[in-house]
Protein backbone atom coordinates (compact mmCIF):
# COMPACT_ATOMS: atom_id res chain seq x y z
CA UNK A 1 0.00 0.00 0.00
CA UNK A 2 2.78 2.44 0.88
CA UNK A 3 4.47 1.73 -2.44
CA UNK A 4 1.32 2.54 -4.39
CA UNK A 5 0.85 5.78 -2.44
CA UNK A 6 4.50 6.67 -3.09
CA UNK A 7 4.15 5.93 -6.82
CA UNK A 8 1.10 8.20 -6.84
CA UNK A 9 2.99 10.98 -5.00
CA UNK A 10 5.86 10.94 -7.50
CA UNK A 11 3.50 10.73 -10.49
CA UNK A 12 4.54 7.24 -11.54
CA UNK A 13 1.20 5.48 -11.07
CA UNK A 14 -2.07 7.13 -10.14
CA UNK A 15 -5.29 5.23 -9.48
CA UNK A 16 -8.06 5.53 -12.05
CA UNK A 17 -10.63 6.30 -9.41
CA UNK A 18 -11.26 6.39 -5.69
CA UNK A 19 -14.17 5.35 -3.52
CA UNK A 20 -16.07 7.87 -1.41
CA UNK A 21 -14.06 6.70 1.58
CA UNK A 22 -10.80 7.41 -0.26
CA UNK A 23 -9.73 3.90 -1.23
CA UNK A 24 -7.78 3.84 -4.46
CA UNK A 25 -9.22 1.91 -7.40
CA UNK A 26 -6.99 0.57 -10.17
CA UNK A 27 -8.19 -0.67 -13.55
CA UNK A 28 -6.56 -3.10 -16.00
CA UNK A 29 -4.52 -0.33 -17.63
CA UNK A 30 -3.19 0.72 -14.21
CA UNK A 31 -2.23 -2.87 -13.42
CA UNK A 32 -0.46 -3.16 -16.76
CA UNK A 33 1.50 -0.01 -15.97
CA UNK A 34 2.31 -1.34 -12.48
CA UNK A 35 3.65 -4.53 -14.09
CA UNK A 36 5.91 -2.44 -16.34
CA UNK A 37 7.13 -0.42 -13.37
CA UNK A 38 7.93 -3.49 -11.26
CA UNK A 39 9.54 -5.27 -14.21
CA UNK A 40 11.73 -2.33 -15.16
CA UNK A 41 12.78 -1.89 -11.54
CA UNK A 42 13.64 -5.58 -11.39
CA UNK A 43 15.76 -5.15 -14.52
CA UNK A 44 17.81 -2.55 -12.66
CA UNK A 45 16.33 0.84 -13.56
CA UNK A 46 15.91 3.51 -10.92
CA UNK A 47 12.45 4.97 -10.35
CA UNK A 48 13.51 8.12 -12.20
CA UNK A 49 14.61 6.00 -15.17
CA UNK A 50 11.39 4.00 -15.06
CA UNK A 51 9.34 7.19 -14.97
CA UNK A 52 11.27 8.67 -17.89
CA UNK A 53 10.91 5.48 -19.93
CA UNK A 54 7.17 5.26 -19.29
CA UNK A 55 6.50 8.97 -19.70
CA UNK A 56 8.50 9.63 -22.86
CA UNK A 57 7.40 6.56 -24.78
CA UNK A 58 5.24 3.76 -23.49
CA UNK A 59 7.32 0.60 -23.30
CA UNK A 60 5.72 -2.39 -24.98
CA UNK A 61 4.43 -4.86 -22.40
CA UNK A 62 5.44 -7.82 -24.57
CA UNK A 63 9.00 -6.50 -24.74
CA UNK A 64 9.14 -6.28 -20.94
CA UNK A 65 7.82 -9.84 -20.62
CA UNK A 66 10.35 -11.07 -23.20
CA UNK A 67 13.17 -9.36 -21.29
CA UNK A 68 12.05 -11.10 -18.12
CA UNK A 69 11.88 -14.47 -19.89
CA UNK A 70 15.44 -13.99 -21.16
CA UNK A 71 16.63 -12.99 -17.71
CA UNK A 72 15.02 -15.98 -16.00
CA UNK A 73 16.38 -18.38 -18.63
CA UNK A 74 19.90 -17.03 -18.09
CA UNK A 75 19.49 -17.33 -14.32
CA UNK A 76 18.36 -20.94 -14.73
CA UNK A 77 21.40 -21.74 -16.92
CA UNK A 78 23.78 -20.23 -14.36
CA UNK A 79 22.05 -21.98 -11.47
CA UNK A 80 22.10 -25.33 -13.30
CA UNK A 81 25.83 -24.96 -13.97
CA UNK A 82 26.45 -24.19 -10.31
CA UNK A 83 24.27 -27.11 -9.21
CA UNK A 84 26.13 -29.50 -11.54
CA UNK A 85 29.46 -28.34 -10.16
CA UNK A 86 28.27 -28.68 -6.55
CA UNK A 87 26.98 -32.18 -7.23
CA UNK A 88 30.30 -33.14 -8.81
CA UNK A 89 32.28 -31.96 -5.78
CA UNK A 90 29.79 -33.58 -3.39
CA UNK A 91 30.05 -36.90 -5.24
CA UNK A 92 33.84 -36.77 -5.02
CA UNK A 93 33.71 -36.01 -1.30
CA UNK A 94 31.16 -38.78 -0.57
CA UNK A 95 33.29 -41.28 -2.43
CA UNK A 96 36.26 -40.21 -0.35
CA UNK A 97 38.00 -39.18 -3.56
CA UNK A 98 40.37 -36.28 -3.62
CA UNK A 99 38.86 -33.00 -4.71
CA UNK A 100 41.38 -31.29 -6.94
CA UNK A 101 42.30 -27.66 -7.15
CA UNK A 102 40.63 -27.64 -10.59
CA UNK A 103 37.38 -28.92 -9.04
CA UNK A 104 37.35 -26.12 -6.47
CA UNK A 105 38.44 -23.57 -9.07
CA UNK A 106 35.54 -24.59 -11.32
CA UNK A 107 33.14 -24.41 -8.39
CA UNK A 108 34.39 -20.97 -7.36
CA UNK A 109 34.16 -19.75 -10.95
CA UNK A 110 30.56 -20.96 -11.20
CA UNK A 111 29.75 -19.17 -7.94
CA UNK A 112 31.49 -16.00 -9.11
CA UNK A 113 29.67 -16.06 -12.45
CA UNK A 114 26.40 -16.47 -10.63
CA UNK A 115 26.90 -13.00 -9.13
CA UNK A 116 28.83 -11.13 -11.84
CA UNK A 117 27.03 -12.25 -14.98
CA UNK A 118 23.64 -10.61 -14.24
CA UNK A 119 25.27 -7.25 -13.66
CA UNK A 120 27.26 -7.37 -16.89
CA UNK A 121 24.29 -8.66 -18.91
CA UNK A 122 21.98 -6.00 -17.47
CA UNK A 123 24.49 -3.26 -18.30
CA UNK A 124 24.93 -4.52 -21.89
CA UNK A 125 21.20 -4.99 -22.41
CA UNK A 126 20.32 -1.51 -21.20
CA UNK A 127 23.11 0.09 -23.22
CA UNK A 128 21.50 -1.47 -26.29
CA UNK A 129 18.00 -0.45 -25.24
CA UNK A 130 18.98 3.14 -24.50
CA UNK A 131 20.77 3.24 -27.85
CA UNK A 132 17.55 2.14 -29.53
CA UNK A 133 15.57 4.70 -27.54
CA UNK A 134 17.98 7.41 -28.69
CA UNK A 135 17.61 6.30 -32.30
CA UNK A 136 13.84 6.23 -31.88
CA UNK A 137 13.84 9.80 -30.64
CA UNK A 138 16.15 10.88 -33.44
CA UNK A 139 14.71 8.96 -36.35
CA UNK A 140 11.30 7.60 -35.54
CA UNK A 141 9.73 4.19 -35.14
CA UNK A 142 10.45 2.82 -38.63
CA UNK A 143 14.21 3.39 -38.39
CA UNK A 144 14.32 1.83 -34.92
CA UNK A 145 12.35 -1.23 -36.07
CA UNK A 146 14.76 -1.71 -38.99
CA UNK A 147 17.73 -1.63 -36.61
CA UNK A 148 16.03 -4.06 -34.19
CA UNK A 149 15.40 -6.48 -37.07
CA UNK A 150 19.03 -6.24 -38.19
CA UNK A 151 20.28 -7.01 -34.66
CA UNK A 152 18.03 -10.11 -34.48
CA UNK A 153 19.67 -11.45 -37.64
CA UNK A 154 23.15 -11.20 -36.04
Amino acid sequence: MRTLRFYDQIGLLSPSAATESGHRLYDDEDLSRLYRIVSLKELGLSLDEVKAALTDHEIDLLEVVDLQVERVQEQLRRQQKLLDQLRHVSKLMKGKEQVTVDDFTSLLQAMKNDYEKPILNRQHSWEQRFGLLGMFLAGGVEKTNNIKEESKED
